[in-house]
Parts: structure tokens; C-alpha cells; sequence
């Protein structure tokens, strides 16, 4: 009669545990399983972590063949498994909580255990027999959680800022088409919601696309080699206790190759280990962003406002019903839906600043929650932005003549005549216009203060938003 073997017996310092067999994680990734129950995020959740797990994985195990501390058959089967996550397989396996004690120490076994699991099928063994192909002798061998999942978090998240720029450049360049779209439709400028001077809305959309474009520029004129530096082969603090010589030389050389991006190692592994500086500046870069386009997502609420009862100088494409009680409403529910996307970055930044500060002496435990915060942020900007031009952005209309009228009734156009009439002239005009109702035109003309083709010249869209040329 066949018994089906429903678990096998692992141990670890802590004693006997029964894993079910059907897991490629082991022991110590179930006493993680039971101890961090904090959130729904999942290691699992994040696939590209996971794959820069496995190249860490992979390039140590290269490193260490070549010094010949890992026998062939050993390393044979590492890379295969590293191979298969790399591939997208077996993540599933990865379910522990992101939120965790221990500096990332479950992440590096449920790394560990996974490859060698995967390992030992290859080679023809089962499961658990890990005297032929151990998570922490083989798989982690010359290694630490504390210059491994660092490491990885860095490989992470450059993958990550390759896969956001993409939807970066597509919003900004969809800003930049409705800057040319509306260039010529004047409109008002203003300050303080009050209002100020003409402009096109071609510029407002235009200066939308720059602000953005700065910060593309910025972003990946600086993280990319601010995270290509690592601390690989440091090992427990940085002294690279456990590893030969050479080994931190191939180790790097093997990443390199892996991803494909100039993986350097960091001239002070101590101070590596330890510092969080890196992902509090990506931290920071991203905040900028988000701040940034959570006031564009403002601006674009008061533009669209009313439309009846409020400004009404765009129109955007309505989405879904807006109120259960109010016939024929419709929100903003897009740009609604980009702030608070960037408030979560927001808040994530300052998780990072506080974890980042908590760190002790040599080495951060926090170390979990940055990782977690940054991946998360990425993948949520990523998105949002994406929701931004898709469902927002490429569908805005103008509504010129609405434009128009309230230029042609705005005080504000006042401005544009101080050089011809004077600055008392031009605010006893203004303060008039206010309490009579009248526009600023029809006062100027009722009191013959400059010709129809003088007004004309001044008050051209191309006087009015634009720096006049030299006579």
C-alpha cells in the first residue's frame, strides 16, 4: 500500500519542525511564516526582488566555483534554480511577510531554502535531503544576509526604475502633445487663485511636461550609479569574514554579467553595510515626484472645476457616475485617484527616513521595511502614472471660448497696459472695472485713453504671454 508523505522533519537552532513536503522552502522560512503575520504584501508579490535574489544567488555561487570551494555537481544544480527563478518559476514559494524582523534574514533563507530544494530535485534527490546540497553551506556559502539582501534590494530596485521609465516618459510626452494641442488658446494665468496675467494653456500644459521631464532627467541621471554600488562579499559587517580574497572580485564580475548593468563593489564595505543613504535619496527622488504631480492632479481638478459653478477652461472625460444622490455628476475621480496614489508615496518616504535613522552601529534591521517601501512606491508610481495618461491626460479637451471670455473679463489684463498708461492710471482702471462690472476694455475705450489698433497691438496673444522683442 502506498503512504502518501504529506511532511518531512527539518531542523534549525531552535529544534524539529515538520515542513509540508510539497514546499521548496524549509524550516527557517516557516518560523518566519509564524512569527511575521503583519500585512498582505508578500515577498511573493514583488517577482523582480526575487529575481535579484536569485542573481546575487547565482553570482556567489560562480565566485565560489572558481575558487573551487563549490564542487561542480553543487554548483550545477545552484544555477539551475537560480535559472528557474530568474525565469519567473516557483514564486510561490516565497510567501513570507515583507514587514519582518531580523534584517532580512528570513528573506535570505526563504532564498536558501528554495534554491537548494530546487537544487536537489535537479541532482535527483528529494526534498530536504540537504546533505547533499545544503541551503547555508552551499547555497549561502561566503555569504550573509547582511551583504545579500542589500545586494539584491539595489539589483531590485535598478530593474524596477527600468520598468518605471517607460510610463514616465509616456505621461510626460503626453503633456508636452496637449501643451502643442492648445498653444493657441489664451486663458488666465493666475496666483493665489486669484487672477493674474494671460497665458496660453499650451504653457500651462507645457510647464506640466517640464517639471516632469526635470525630474525624469534628474532621476536617472543619479540612482542608477548610486545603486550600482554594493557591498557584495562584506559578508556579516563588512570585513568580509568567511570569503577569500579573490572572491569579492569574481563575485562582482559574475553580477555584472547576470544583470547586464556595471555592478561596482563599494571602496568601504563596513560603511556600505551599515548605510542607508542610497534608498533614502531614491526615496526622496520619488517624493519629488509624487509631490509634483499631486499638484498637477490639483491644478487639473480647479480647471475642470464645476463645470458650471467653477472655472470649466478643460473638460475631462468622465469616467463613472459621481455621486449616489446628485442626478448627472460626474468627479474627477482620475486625478483624484493620482493624489492619493502620491500621498502613499509620500508617507512611504518618511517610513524610509525613519528606518533609515534607526539603524545601530554596524548594520540596519530596518532594513526590511525600506526594501518593502521602495518597491512598493516604484510599482505604485509606475501604475498611477499609467492610469494618469491613459484615463486622464490624452482625453482633455479645452474649452477655448470659455477661455477667452474670462480673459476678455478679467481684471488681470489690466497688467499688460502699466507701460503705456502708467501704474496709477492702470489700478484706478482696475478698481473701477471691480465696482462697476465693466470690463477693463470697454473703460479704456469709454475714456479714449489709447486707439483701437494700439489695443490691439498690446493685447495679441503673442505680447501678452510672451517677453516683447527689442525695438
Amino acid at each position: 500500500m502506498n503512504i502518501e508523505i504529506k511532511s518531512r522533519t527539518e531542523k534549525d537552532l531552535l529544534g524539529f519542525k515538520e515542513v509540508p513536503f510539497h514546499c521548496y522552502y524549509g524550516v527557517q522560512t516557516l518560523r518566519a511564516l509564524e512569527n511575521f503575520n503583519l500585512s498582505p504584501n508578500k515577498l511573493s508579490h514583488f517577482p523582480i526582488f526575487i529575481k535579484a535574489l536569485a542573481m546575487v544567488k547565482s553570482a556567489c555561487a560562480v565566485s565560489n566555483f572558481k575558487l573551487n570551494k563549490l564542487e561542480e555537481n553543487k554548483y550545477n544544480a545552484i544555477q539551475h534554480a537560480c535559472q528557474q527563478l530568474m525565469n519567473d518559476l516557483y514564486h510561490d514559494q516565497f510567501p513570507i511577510d515583507m514587514i519582518q524582523g531580523g534584517a532580512g534574514t528570513s528573506t535570505n533563507m526563504n532564498a536558501n531554502e528554495v534554491i537548494a530544494n530546487i537544487g536537489l530535485e535537479y541532482m535527483g534527490h528529494a526534498k530536504g535531503e540537504y546533505k547533499y546540497l545544503h541551503p547555508n553551506n552551499d547555497v549561502n556559502m561566503s555569504q550573509s544576509t547582511n551583504d545579500v539582501y542589500p545586494t539584491a534590494i539595489k539589483v531590485g530596485l535598478l530593474f524596477s526604475l527600468d520598468q518605471l521609465n517607460t510610463p514616465f516618459q509616456s505621461l510626460i510626452d503626453s503633456f508636452r502633445a496637449k501643451s502643442e494641442e492648445f498653444a493657441h488658446i489664451l486663458k488666465m494665468g493666475r496666483t493665489q487663485l486669484q487672477d493674474a496675467v494671460p497665458m496660453t494653456l499650451g504653457q500651462e500644459f507645457g510647464a506640466f511636461a517640464n517639471t516632469l521631464q526635470n525630474d525624469l532627467n534628474m532621476l536617472y541621471s543619479i540612482m542608477p550609479n548610486a545603486l550600482s554600488v554594493v557591498n557584495l562579499a562584506g559578508t556579516a559587517i563588512g570585513t568580509g569574514i568567511n570569503t577569500e580574497v579573490e572572491y569579492r572580485l569574481h563575485a562582482i564580475e559574475a553580477l555584472s554579467q547576470i544583470t547586464q548593468k556595471n555592478i561596482s563593489s563599494s571602496p568601504d564595505l563596513i560603511e556600505a553595510t551599515s548605510d542607508m543613504g542610497d534608498f533614502v535619496l531614491l526615496s526622496g527622488f520619488l517624493k519629488r515626484t509624487a509631490t509634483k504631480l499631486a499638484k498637477i492632479a490639483n491644478d487639473l481638478r480647479l480647471l475642470s472645476s464645476g463645470p458650471r459653478a467653477g472655472l470649466n477652461e478643460i473638460h475631462l472625460e468622465p469616467r463613472q457616475p459621481g455621486s449616489s444622490i446628485m442626478p448627472g455628476k460626474v468627479n474627477p475621480v482620475i486625478p483624484e485617484a493620482m493624489n492619493l496614489a502620491c500621498y502613499q508615496i509620500i508617507a512611504n518616504d518618511l517610513a524610509i527616513t525613519l528606518s533609515a535613522e534607526a539603524g545601530q552601529l554596524q548594520l540596519n534591521a530596518m532594513e526590511p521595511l525600506i526594501a518593502f517601501k521602495l518597491f512598493e512606491s516604484i510599482d505604485l508610481l509606475g501604475k498611477a502614472m499609467r492610469m494618469f495618461q491613459l484615463k486622464c491626460i490624452e482625453n482633455i479637451r479645452a474649452n477655448a471660448e470659455h477661455c477667452q471670455h474670462l480673459v476678455d473679463n478679467s481684471i488681470g489684463i489690466i497688467t499688460v497696459l502699466n507701460p503705456y498708461l502708467g501704474y496709477e492710471t492702470t489700478t484706478r482702471i482696475a478698481k473701477e472695472a471691480n465696482q462697476s462690472g465693466q470690463s477693463i476694455l470697454a473703460l479704456i475705450k469709454a475714456e479714449n485713453l489709447l486707439s483701437d489698433e494700439v489695443l490691439a497691438e498690446v493685447l495679441s496673444v503673442q505680447n501678452m504671454v510672451h517677453p516683447k522683442q527689442s525695438a
